[in-house]
């Protein structure tokens, strides 16, 4: 017997029914739990209350959505990089996560369509000669990023002559730069303009140095590992149609990301 479920998705109450098999969902909660990665790192997506022990934002929302629809309870795992938590999936320690796609990270993940687009951006001090993204591609500059993250892996494809300065995670990219890391620090566009609140000495450049594509992403070693995509792959079509990605980001207040097409 497969599980359906049939609850409001959102506010629209788009009515869905998507049978997952006994056999796929072994394959897709081996624990009896799901186990979701959430990356606390990138504020776009998730974040935590100061006394919470429970994480809250879009992935989470998500995630939710997708234990309702499958009939499986879940198991938050919390981790400070998208690197951390892709690297718990290799292990085998989750059986979902949210992360940006990446052709690296391709080699392990099976990706669903992407459900958000965030911007990476580049932060300078207020006195640096730059004006322009492509300004930094310079020898002698030094660009700070956090380790494993997706603007890590862009960058390490697409620089050329500048090099860069990896640190534990995007959160501390700010914090590592102000205390004289670098020239330059690259991240996510919130993340930086929110540290860029805290000091008075620091300027974004304008635009965008990327486009961030965040999707699920599930094990691509594990049986079923098609079939399990393409069941997530129905799943954020239809909260990305229905208005619920939409409004998760409304209602946890995230700007200047939009709902992927």
């Amino acid at each position: 017997m497969g599980f359906f479920y049939t609850g409001a998705f959102s506010q629209t109450n788009p009515l869905i029914s998507m049978p997952l098999s006994p056999t796929l969902l072994q394959a897709f909660a081996p624990t009896g739990k799901l186990r979701v990665g959430i990356n606390l790192g990138n504020p776009v997506l998730a974040s935590q209350d100061a006394g919470s022990t429970l994480p809250k934002g879009v992935s989470v929302d998500i995630a939710n959505a997708i234990g309702k629809q499958a009939g499986v309870a879940l198991d938050f795992q919390l981790f400070n990089s998208a690197g951390a938590t892709v690297e718990a999936m290799k292990n085998g320690s989750l059986d979902l996560i949210f992360v940006a796609i990446d052709p690296v990270r391709g080699a392990d993940i099976s990706y669903t369509p992407p459900y958000i687009q965030i911007e990476g951006a580049y932060l300078v001090k207020s006195n640096s000669p730059f004006q322009k993204n492509d300004e930094v591609d310079q020898p002698g500059n030094e660009i700070v990023v956090g380790k494993g993250s997706a603007y890590d892996l862009f960058l390490t494809r697409e620089i050329k002559q500048a090099s860069l300065i990896r640190v534990a995670s995007s959160p501390v990219v700010v914090e590592e730069f102000m205390s004289g890391k670098g020239n330059i620090a690259a991240g996510v566009k919130q993340q930086l303009e929110v540290d860029a609140k805290r000091y008075t000495n620091v300027r974004l450049l304008p635009g965008r140095f990327m486009v961030i594509n965040q999707a699920i992403g599930t094990p691509k070693e594990r049986t079923n590992s098609a079939e399990i995509a393409g069941y997530l792959s129905a799943v954020i079509t239809n909260l990305k149609a229905s208005g619920f990605v939409a409004e998760a980001m409304k209602r946890h207040q995230i700007e200047g990301a939009r709902v992927a097409e």
